[in-house]
């Protein structure tokens, strides 16, 4: 008796050593409960929606003021990845259509110590998923673990009310960034504080951009004559173009501190003016602006 208890004990300790553990595989998503969606930046500058997924981090698609439609996605893990992975995302049906099956979008990878990154065409993909009702999903090996798994799902549940306010946003953004007007060229007409049509048309653009953009701390302004009236002329044409800027910096609501104008006359042309041409090129305003935050 005491010999065939022994022997069972034996296989059992064999077994427990030779049949190795399974891992499993962990899966972040919210449950329809959980699930959030909400719109926190709507402005002619930025639109941002995002998606907290419990203990996993935060589901982040924003577009910005440009001059062509973009989109950018970004998976925020409270956890950075401390290795680069590659990632398998696929669309995954809901629970409750149990008869749909899961479809692959794209393989890409998630870099160490950042957070995940998708823009352009896949990005646009996972929205229309999303609005399908399905679950864009993540899946990557643990940095931590070869043998575990993770999974992050997006949930459809609530997705299309802040959808749709995201979709009227972007619709609404500004046509330029602030890289396509923070250094600015306006011309004048000849012996005038006007701007000339085309000028004064990219001016209000400026003007609409700072209103929306608390950032701007700076305008520089430099206006520069031809040489077709006497350099003392010149000059106070000049200074008489850059205050007519600088009151209308200041009644967009800038400080006037913030404000810096500069009367150059007939000094530092840009081309000869010799030729009808070159003075009108020389005939121009330079608009610089800066902002404290990038």
């Amino acid at each position: 008796m005491k010999k065939r208890l022994a022997t069972t004990l034996t296989a059992i300790a064999i077994h427990s050593i030779t049949v190795p553990v399974m891992a499993m595989d962990v899966h972040y998503g919210a449950k329809p409960e959980q699930s959030k969606w909400q719109m926190i930046m709507n402005t002619p500058l930025e639109c941002r929606m995002v998606h907290p997924i419990p203990n996993y981090g935060d589901a982040v698609f924003s577009s910005h003021a440009s001059k062509k439609i973009n989109l950018d996605f970004e998976l925020k893990m409270k956890r950075p990845m401390g290795k680069t992975r590659d990632v398998s995302l696929v669309s995954q049906p809901p629970a409750w259509r149990p008869g749909d099956s899961g479809e692959r979008i794209t393989s890409l990878q998630f870099f160490q110590q950042f957070d995940g990154y998708i823009g352009g065409q896949t990005a646009w993909g996972i929205l229309t998923e999303l609005e399908k009702g399905r679950y864009p999903t993540f899946s990557y090996q643990e940095w931590q673990s070869r043998d575990q798994r993770i999974e992050v799902a997006l949930s459809s549940v609530l997705f299309q009310r802040s959808y749709n306010a995201f979709s009227d946003c972007i619709a609404n953004l500004l046509p330029y960034s602030f890289e396509d007007i923070a250094f600015t060229i306006l011309h004048y007409d000849r012996s005038s504080v006007e701007l000339s049509k085309a000028s004064q048309k990219r001016l209000a653009h400026i003007a609409e951009y700072i209103k929306h953009n608390q950032d701007i701390d700076l305008v520089l302004v430099s206006t520069y004559t031809g040489n077709e009236d006497s350099k003392s002329v010149s000059q106070n044409l000049s200074e008489q173009r850059a205050e007519v800027l600088q009151k209308y910096f200041k009644s967009l609501g800038l400080p006037e501190d913030r404000i810096q104008v500069q009367g150059y006359g007939r000094r530092r042309p840009v081309v000869d003016n010799n030729s009808p041409l070159g003075k009108d090129r020389n005939r121009r305003v330079v608009i610089s602006l800066g902002r404290t935050q990038v």
